[in-house]
């Protein structure tokens, strides 16, 4: 026991010299963000309106099926008069020689949270919360939102909310000088054939020039859905395995005719879910699995609880499966820890693959086989005939604005 105070003294004069040569690092000069998405989504045009669209339109869920690609250059320098920049692909993505990143010319309106209309109504209705998977609702559920409450600041007691640790992507007016794909310029789909692998190269007039090389990272398989009635009143989800998947979450969004929104989470603990359903990077996918939020990469089953299906006739579900990252700076840092690591770019390369379908029709996702599915409710009216007048504002959705800006969905 003697030697306990002179082994931690010795331990600490060793610690001391690794701190006093904690490497200096500066830059990146330039960031530049691929985000490739997998999606086997459903048109939102299948919810059709009221509760269900709503939430559809809360959650970012729908969407048409496909790859997508999002591309965004940030840097630190200031960009000339006109601003240029482009991204050389490699042939696999069978999209040209190469994309344009424009910079937009003026800043995007950004909705603050919690920004409702004056003259507003009094907020009206509930959500009633779930989580975890199982025929049976977990006692204790559902917690309950009033949404008239929440605008006078009272919210429930047993509202839980988690904080998800993701890094910001470059954007207009977050850099110096910034340019994107799609644009204005070139908004063309991405092919279904498309391969992000080969030698990618980005220059402009306002960044060094950035290379980096693609393997493996690549877009993801499509997720399938399918679901099934249970006996007992539940809704059997099942999936494929995605190959590269870290982890996987889903989400049910509906709601009935007393003016109940209803919300369930694949988690098994309480969680809304919102943050959760973009790209996460794999080390907080690793975390959130430990927390028993997301669901390990090797489930592909789970029961969305009866009471849910019951409370919820319209019900959308909304499934992710996060991907691996590709992480690239330029220059590698220096082994000398002496030296100071002068960042010139840093890249990264994210992935998720996601679906989508209505659980109370089953069937696989991103299906439009159902009477309901093939219809368009936001179609122009025939020739001849006008348009009906546009219905006001729902005062639970409302309650849905003011519960957004007060969890910052």
């Amino acid at each position: 026991m003697r030697l306990q105070p002179v082994v931690l003294i010795a331990a600490l004069a060793a610690a001391i010299p690794a701190l006093a040569q904690q490497q200096k690092v500066t830059g990146p000069v330039a960031q530049y963000w691929v985000s490739a998405e997998t999606a086997a989504g459903m048109n939102m045009g299948a919810m059709g309106g009221g509760l269900g669209g709503m939430m559809g339109r809360m959650m970012g869920g729908g969407g048409d099926g496909g790859k997508r690609l999002v591309l965004q250059l940030g840097s630190a320098q200031g960009a000339p008069a006109d601003p240029r920049a482009q991204h050389d692909i490699p042939p696999g993505m069978a999209m040209g020689a190469s994309l344009p990143l424009v910079t937009p010319k003026a800043e995007r309106p950004v909705r603050e949270p919690g920004d409702l209309p004056q003259g507003m109504e009094k907020p009206r209705g509930r959500m009633l919360i779930f989580w975890g998977c199982g025929e049976r609702a977990r006692p204790g559920q559902p917690v309950v939102i009033d949404f008239a409450k929440v605008a006078q600041g009272q919210m429930p007691a047993g509202l839980a909310a988690r904080r998800v640790n993701v890094p910001n992507p470059p954007a207009f007016g977050r850099n110096r000088s910034y340019g994107d794909w799609p644009n204005p310029e070139d908004s063309r789909p991405v092919p279904a054939n498309a391969s992000l692998r080969g030698d990618h190269v980005v220059k402009g007039n306002y960044s060094p020039e950035i290379r980096f090389g693609v393997d493996r990272h690549d877009f993801m398989d499509p997720v399938t859905l399918a679901s099934q009635a249970m006996p007992s009143g539940a809704a059997g989800v099942r999936w494929n395995a995605v190959g590269g998947a870290t982890g996987y979450f889903a989400m049910v969004t509906g709601g009935n005719d007393r003016e109940e929104v209803v919300f369930w989470s694949s988690a098994e603990v309480q969680e809304m879910g919102g943050a959760l359903m973009d790209y996460v990077p794999p080390a907080e996918v690793a975390r959130l699995i430990r927390e028993k939020v997301v669901l390990a990469p090797s489930v592909t089953e789970c029961a969305v609880p009866a009471e849910v299906v019951k409370a919820a006739p319209a019900a959308f579900l909304s499934f992710i499966a996060y991907g691996d990252e590709l992480n690239v700076v330029h220059p590698p840092r220096p082994q000398d820890a002496t030296r100071t690591w002068e960042q010139v770019y840093a890249v990264k390369v994210r992935l998720k693959s996601t679906g989508s379908m209505l659980l109370s029709e089953g069937g696989m996702a991103g299906g439009t086989g159902s009477p309901r599915a093939r219809q368009q409710p936001d179609a122009a009216p025939p020739a001849g005939e006008t348009a009906a007048p546009q219905a006001p504002a729902n005062p639970v959705e409302q309650g849905i604005g003011i519960l957004r800006g007060i969890l910052g969905r």
